[in-house]
């Protein structure tokens, strides 16, 4: 059984300025304490009136002053006692007992009737049984019995003739009051255990509608940042190859002017990815489809419109659609990085055997000391153009404006996932005319939102830098549609 709510009080200190820390002066606890505390000093008040006047009017002081005065004394003392704190009530109730043979005793042998009023002796019965627990509180019910059965036996009568009566006697001013305080306590433990596991239960609501709303928080960030990051990086490139490009003429102006029109064909683009997450969140059903792994060619051709010599390779039959959703977004986050801080070109495969799906992406590292690469975050080529990213027509940008990656690492060092990227690893970029180099860490919340999308599916991603090539490899489970 579970302790009861005046078991739990008794263990707490009563005296003035002991509450703990954890129990504020204004605490629910606090005002059931206070509460409790008036209840009991009210029933010790009315008790000790009642039992004292009834022993008053018995008319023991006409003939016994003396004696009635020392047990009427005590009488009002015992019923006092009620307002004592809980660990007191087997001592009152043994109190109440002799107090009760006492009163039959003195008003038998003056021969007077015996007229017991039973307020505090059952009021000791309640409380023994409400307040009092494990052996404590059984030991007092022979005491109690004793108490009931006692006073007819002295006094004689037919209840001392009659066992029947004598055991109806005792039971119903022995056992029933200290039965009656057990199961109200009972009971009321019982509500409390409700209670308490409403408000857990009702905190593990809140709790979890707190962490199903961060979660969507976090991944309306995921989305919005691969969609804009993707095409913002797009169109940084593009305007920084029309902003060269306009310095010269022929084959430069044509460029120049492609890359205005890649601009503005990103621009819309990142319009209608921003409108679809955004319909996506105000539940409308007419909102697009989320692109998936039908959509990969066409993110590819936007890519290599950008600059990014391409090569994709996928395999494997149709994805679940959450999955096909995540797959596309993982390898539009690869591709925006290999975009942003890769030397040019790229590789990636992405392969679904049936039992999961494996994205690998390699990208070559933008070198500082090689002057004559094409900067990663600008065209290594005419946009629009199929000639290599080192022919005729590339647009080069100087060395002090291309955003570089200082590899440092020793060829074949990993980094796991979970663990950071040393400092000396971090994307740098150099702003145009010699500036001090920005560091940047777009390429670490990009993998951030990678690792966490895989997570989602019980996946992992793994990236080393070797051979001055970054690598990227992300395995998710469940590739069967």
């Amino acid at each position: 059984m579970s302790p009861s709510p005046w078991a739990l009080l008794r263990r707490t200190p009563r005296r003035p300025g002991a509450e703990s820390a954890a129990e504020p002066p204004g605490g629910e606890l606090h005002a059931v304490r206070r509460s409790l505390t008036r209840q009991s000093v009210a029933v010790a008040v009315v008790a000790a009136v009642v039992d004292a006047v009834v022993f008053t009017l018995s008319g023991i002081f006409a003939v016994a002053p003396g004696p009635a005065a020392a047990v009427l004394v005590a009488i009002v003392a015992a019923d006092l006692a009620f307002a004592a704190p809980p660990a007191t009530a087997a001592v009152v109730a043994v109190v109440q007992v002799g107090i009760r043979l006492a009163v039959t005793v003195l008003l038998h042998r003056h021969g007077l009737p015996v007229r017991v009023a039973d307020v505090g002796f059952l009021v000791a019965g309640y409380r023994a049984g409400a307040w009092l627990s494990g052996r404590a509180s059984l030991v007092t019910v022979p005491v109690l019995v004793l108490g009931a059965c006692g006073a007819p036996l002295i006094a004689g009568g037919a209840p001392a003739a009659d066992w029947r009566l004598l055991l109806t006697s005792s039971i119903s001013g022995g056992v029933v009051p200290w039965l009656v305080g057990r199961y109200t306590a009972g009971r009321g433990a019982y509500i409390a255990e409700l209670e308490q596991r409403e408000r857990l239960a009702r905190q593990q609501q809140r709790t979890a509608l707190e962490r199903a709303l961060t979660d969507e928080r976090e991944a309306i960030a995921r989305d919005l940042h691969d969609v804009i990051s993707h095409h913002v990086s797009a169109i940084g490139i593009h305007a920084g190859a029309a902003r060269l490009a306009l310095h010269g003429s022929g084959a430069a102006a044509a460029a120049a002017t492609r890359s205005l029109s890649a601009v503005e064909s990103e621009s819309r683009a990142a319009m209608v990815d921003l409108r679809r997450q955004l319909d996506l969140l105000h539940g409308r059903e007419d909102a697009a489809r989320q692109p998936g792994m039908a959509d990969i060619d066409d993110l590819a051709d936007r890519v290599r419109g950008a600059g990014l010599d391409l090569t994709v390779t996928t395999t494997g039959a149709e994805l679940p659609r959450s999955l096909d959703i995540t797959v596309y977004r993982i390898v539009q986050e690869l591709l925006t990085n290999a975009l942003r801080h890769g030397a040019g070109s790229a590789r990636l495969t992405v392969r679904n055997d049936g039992t999961g799906v494996e994205i690998e992406q390699s990208n070559p590292l933008a070198g500082e000391e090689d002057s004559n690469v094409s900067a990663p975050c600008a065209p290594a080529r005419p946009l629009g153009s199929a000639a290599t990213p080192h022919g005729p027509d590339a647009v080069r940008f100087p060395a002090a404006e291309r955003a570089t990656v200082r590899a440092t690492a020793p060829a074949g060092a990993r980094f796991r996932s979970g663990r950071r990227t040393p400092a000396r690893e971090r994307a740098t970029v150099a702003r145009p005319g010699g500036a001090a180099p920005e560091e940047t860490t777009g390429v670490h919340r990009g993998l951030d939102g990678i690792r966490r999308r895989a997570e989602l599916f019980g996946g992992s991603v793994d990236h080393d830098v070797a051979d001055g090539h970054w690598r990227v490899l992300v395995r998710l489970p469940g590739g069967r549609s």
